[in-house]
Parts: structure tokens; sequence; C-alpha cells
């Protein structure tokens, strides 16, 4: 690799820009490609591997290998409630960085989340500061609209793969009327995931911990 781009790599990095080292095999050309500025041939395939985080070869008409560089996966968990625990545990697991927020410094505690980055800032300024990019997810779990709504009309107004609510159907109709009247677009609240998981009849908080990381996995690898 030229050093001018494995300078280029390294900032693209250090930004948390996602993109994709693309080398022809032929060895005619080396560059880094995001599927805005991607030749017409490699589009497709260059978001394809971005989504699907893994690296591939384009066969048509020279072989190139697509290398994705994404930045690192983000969960941010609005509520330090029971069900935050077992789904900040799993999410680390698979390869999330874990931000719990809650401006209730009783439920917000290092003992309960050991490890965890912890925000006791209101939710729509923790959201503000952590920035969620397109690499995010973000949850809220509170059931209470004076946190959850703020955080979620934050999170809609960024590019966050993935924007779940915790509550019953009921209160998810409830909560988008409470947001439209409050100035969120249609569009952006057909981006909303309540209520949140996937449907497999999960009862305990780690039940449900288990359906809200499938259905953020299914967001992100486009099977959802």
């Amino acid at each position: 690799m030229r050093a001018a781009l494995l300078a280029e790599l390294r900032a693209a990095r250090a930004a948390g820009r996602p993109v994709v080292l693309a080398t022809w095999l032929d060895g005619s050309d080396q560059r880094l490609c995001t599927p805005a500025d991607a030749p017409a041939a490699l589009t497709a395939a260059v978001a394809d591997a971005l989504r699907t985080d893994q690296a591939t070869v384009h066969d048509a008409p020279t072989p190139v290998l697509l290398e994705p560089h994404n930045p690192p996966l983000r969960l941010i968990i609005v509520g330090a409630v029971h069900v935050a625990e077992p789904l900040a545990q799993i999410a680390a697991v698979a390869g999330f960085a874990i931000t719990i927020v809650d401006p209730r410094r009783a439920f917000a505690t290092a003992a309960r989340f050991p490890g965890r980055a912890l925000v006791t800032a209101w939710p729509d300024d923790a959201l503000a500061a952590l920035a969620p990019d397109a690499r995010t997810a973000v949850v809220t779990l509170t059931h209470d609209p004076k946190l959850d709504d703020p955080a979620l009309i934050a999170a809609l107004a960024t590019p966050a793969f993935y924007v779940g609510c915790l509550g019953s159907t009921k209160t998810h109709a409830a909560r988008r009327t409470r947001l439209g009247e409050g100035g969120v677009a249609a569009a952006a609240l057909d981006r909303l995931h309540g209520p949140v998981g996937l449907r497999i009849g999960a009862r305990t908080p780690a039940e449900i911990a288990v359906s809200i990381l499938g259905e953020i996995v299914a967001t992100l690898r486009g099977a959802a």
C-alpha cells in the first residue's frame, strides 16, 4: 500500500468514517471508496461490503478485493432499568460499545453496570454529545415520556441505523401521536422500532434483551 493511501485510511478510521479499501487484483489500482464515490460497477458491492462488514471479491470486469473499514458499533441505552443490564452484557459480547444514559444517578451506577460508560445528563443533551452515527443503535427503555421522548427526538435527527423504544403497542401508538404533534416528521417516525424487539414471546428482562439485540442485528445486516 502506498504511504499516502495508508495515511488516508488512518485518517478515515480516526474520523470514524466508513470506507472500503478496493484493491484491483491485477495490480492496476488501489483506492478508498464509499458508495457515493466508488466506480459505478462497484457501487452496490461497496455498499454491501460496508453493510455486511465482510471482505469480498467483486469479479467483473476485473477482480477487485473490497475490504470494509467500519467505525466501531455503538449501542446507546436510555434508561438504566432491569432490561438494560442483560442488554448491555449481550450487546457487548456481540461487539457493541455500550453507553448507558440515565439522569437518575441512583439507577445508573457502576455497581449495576461495571465497565460501561455511564452518562447522567438529560437524554437529549446526552444524545447531542454522543452524536450517534450510522453505526450506532439507540434504545429507550424507561417507559417515562419525560426521558424517552427527548432521547427519541434527538436520535431520530441523527443517522443512527436503529432507534427503538420499549412499550406496548398501545403505548407506542400514543408515543407516535405525541412525537408527531411535537413536530417529528412522519418519515422520521417510521424509523422508530416499537414495540422494540423481535417477536419471540420474551417475558423476562434477559429474554427481552435477546429480542432487542436480535432486532438491532437484523436491522444492521439488512435482514429486518
